[in-house]
């Protein structure tokens, strides 16, 4: 992705690894970068939300906008679930099917491309890897609703996906001199910090690991 350097732009910020280096990286190609988080209701969105803001502090400068905080609420359409406040929240054993949540590219893009659009804001980019198994991240969704968001509003961003041929080991190392141990990626927290135990942390672990990069991560075990 080449970029504008005189465009503006939104990140769909998780204040996960992805989210953040993503930041980061359209921060160096545009002269604006609106941060995007919208907030759904689910367990861990109070640590993360406060991690997304401590990161965004640390790499501040010129062009980068305050953190936009839109709401999608879901726990009505989820129900029970492990993700808002139901039991068996899955663990480091747990395959990644396990953590799919139906239809969250979908709320997430929607709402935040809604914003973008009635604000001038041309391209929204999301930290999708291409690791990433489930049916919402593959090339055909985003090309899909990108047509989609341009006829429903008569115009629409461009959805970017820079790290789309990347695994989060290749995310880590190009954020490698970035506060990365502000980023935060538990579905369980404890006390505001990484549970170490659920799926999440698992695989942040890995990725660090498997990148050869320090994780100054702290975990509660």
């Amino acid at each position: 992705m080449a970029g504008d350097s005189s465009e503006t732009a939104a990140v769909l910020t998780s204040g996960g690894v992805e989210s953040a280096v993503l930041v980061a990286t359209m921060l160096d190609r545009h002269a604006r970068v609106h941060p995007i988080y919208v907030r759904c209701g689910l367990r861990w969105e109070d640590v993360e939300m406060a991690s997304a803001r401590s990161f965004l502090a640390a790499i501040a400068r010129d062009g980068l906008e305050p953190l936009v905080v839109l709401d999608e609420p879901i726990r009505d359409v989820y129900g029970p679930h492990w993700s808002t406040d139901g039991p068996e929240i899955p663990d480091a054993t747990s395959p990644d099917e396990a953590v799919y949540l139906p239809g969250r590219n979908l709320l997430l893009t929607v709402k935040a491309a809604v914003w973008c659009r009635l604000r001038g804001v041309s391209a929204l980019a999301l930290g999708s890897l291409g690791s990433n198994p489930f049916p919402d991240s593959t090339d055909e969704f985003f090309q899909g609703l990108e047509g989609v968001l341009s006829r429903a509003m008569s115009g629409g961003p461009r959805l970017l996906r820079p790290f789309a041929g990347l695994h989060k080991p290749d995310v880590v190392r190009r954020g490698a001199g970035l506060p990365l141990e502000l980023s935060f990626s538990c579905i369980r927290p404890v006390d505001g910090l990484h549970c170490g135990r659920c799926n999440k942390c698992a695989e942040r672990r890995e990725g660090f690991r498997q990148a050869g990069v320090v994780d100054r991560t702290r975990y509660a075990d």
